[in-house]
């Protein structure tokens, strides 16, 4: 297991022609020193990075501007919330060093070399309000650091990456994501990996001591470093790894009640209608301001209803989303049948049928994807149609739970927990049954 803190590689710009930003301390590259404002072009098959006072400098793979003085880089415009539905644009400033890669489509990446430690203050600082519980701060510095660990060690092992994460059979369609998308970095800024905006965001007092009083410590089961996920609310009850990536039991991301009394799992149908239609005692089911406002940043606010919520559509509206997110035409839509739920309530196939044609859709992020211009909060959902004439209904409403896939920490319902009074260490083995705290460095 890892023995040392670790430099990781933090993916910020993708597929950019021009970026801007400021050198806020000056920063070594090609040989020169660099202060102030910069701006990095792909120019005919070549990269050109131009600074005042400096000519232009070009190169063919990656430029490495180390930081000499232990300050920062600030990069202009920099999108998060790619894809989801607070999608926008801000300054981002970082400590460590600015890498620039040219690729061979001619664009340009942005890597952040940073310290691990250093990573994980802006990350829970990104993912929450750095204002929010001490012990649930440290939660989740754990959690974000395990999580972490355990993809690099992967890496260094060498651990085959799943060969297919598209199955495609007859009209079914089964799909996950995960970080192995990423080829030249260990992970990205946004949310596909986990939040991390630098030290755009305030890091407190509180994040500082979370990480510190932290420090090398890690969730371990079976002599290993714990793959721990997290997402906002879980809805009342937490879903299995298998049901959101790739088929494989993982004892520590079993399913766990978000409740001091056990909640029991979902079975059937019948139940999950009970379930995502009431109002279960549960750690995320809350609506104390004060807690949201400390465990959520302002764009997450912008989601009022989280732990149940609804969405409604002209039956011609979600046609076309199903047309545009899948490529398929099914023609007038019938009916959406769930045929395989977790034990959260969290559809893993979903039957889509239609006057031309039926497709089945998998897993719970692709599900959320088709039927969503950016995610629906999560795939836990009940269907209701509205009057239908010959069986086709005139509209649809899709009733939730939960936001996000569901599976590990449950950042509200650990959040309600800290504010009760349970320490960071009771947090985190409430959501990740059987794993223990170990300091490996």
């Amino acid at each position: 297991m890892i023995s040392k803190e670790p430099r990781i590689r933090v993916g910020i710009i993708e597929n950019a022609t021009e970026l801007r930003g400021i050198f806020n301390a000056p920063f070594a590259a090609g040989g020169s020193h660099h202060r102030g404002e910069f701006t990095f072009r792909a120019e005919g098959g070549r990269a050109a990075l131009y600074t005042d006072g400096c000519a232009p400098l070009y190169f063919d793979g990656t430029i490495v501007c180390e930081n000499l003085k232990a300050s920062t880089f600030t990069l202009k415009d920099v999108t998060i919330g790619i894809h989801f539905h607070w999608q926008r644009s801000e300054d981002q400033s970082f400590q460590g060093d600015l890498h620039v890669v040219l690729r061979d489509n001619g664009t340009l990446t942005v890597i952040n070399s940073v310290d691990l430690e250093e990573y994980l203050a802006s990350v829970i600082s990104s993912e929450m309000s750095a204002e929010a519980p001490l012990e649930l701060l440290k939660a989740h510095a754990v959690t974000s650091r395990s999580w972490l660990a355990a993809m690099l060690e992967r890496e260094q092992k060498n651990i085959a990456v799943p060969s297919q994460r598209t199955i495609k059979k007859d009209d079914e369609l089964v799909r996950w994501y995960d970080r192995e998308d990423h080829d030249i970095y260990d992970v990205c800024a946004d949310d596909h990996c986990q939040r991390y905006q630098g030290v755009t965001k305030i890091i407190s007092p509180n994040v500082v001591a979370a990480v510190n009083e932290t420090r090398g410590y890690f969730l371990v089961y079976d002599n290993a470093i714990c793959d721990a996920r997290f997402s906002k609310a879980c809805g009342g009850r937490t879903e299995e790894f298998q049901n959101a990536w790739e088929e494989r039991t993982i004892a520590y991301l079993a399913s766990v009640s978000d409740s001091g009394t056990e909640h029991p799992a979902l079975t059937n149908e019948e139940e999950a209608q009970s379930w995502i239609l009431g109002n279960p005692d549960c750690y995320c089911n809350t609506s104390d301001g004060t807690i949201l406002r400390q465990v959520l940043p302002s764009f997450d606010r912008e989601t009022t209803d989280f732990f149940r919520w609804s969405v409604e559509y002209t039956r011609e509206e979600l046609e076309e989303l199903i047309r545009i997110k899948s490529g398929e035409d099914i023609g007038m839509l019938k009916n959406l049948l769930p045929l395989r739920r977790g034990p959260s309530g969290r559809i893993c196939r979903l039957r889509i049928e239609g006057t031309k044609k039926t497709v089945i859709v998998g897993k719970e992020l692709e599900i959320r994807r088709w039927l969503s211009k950016s995610h629906l909060y999560s795939s836990a959902f009940v269907v209701e149609r509205q009057p239908a004439q010959d069986e086709i209904p005139a509209r649809f409403v899709l009733r939730g739970a939960g936001w996000g896939h569901g599976v590990g920490l449950c950042q509200i319902g650990a959040a309600v927990m800290a504010a009760k009074g349970f320490p960071a260490g009771q947090i985190v083995r409430h959501y990740f049954k059987g794993a223990e705290l170990k300091k490996l460095y």
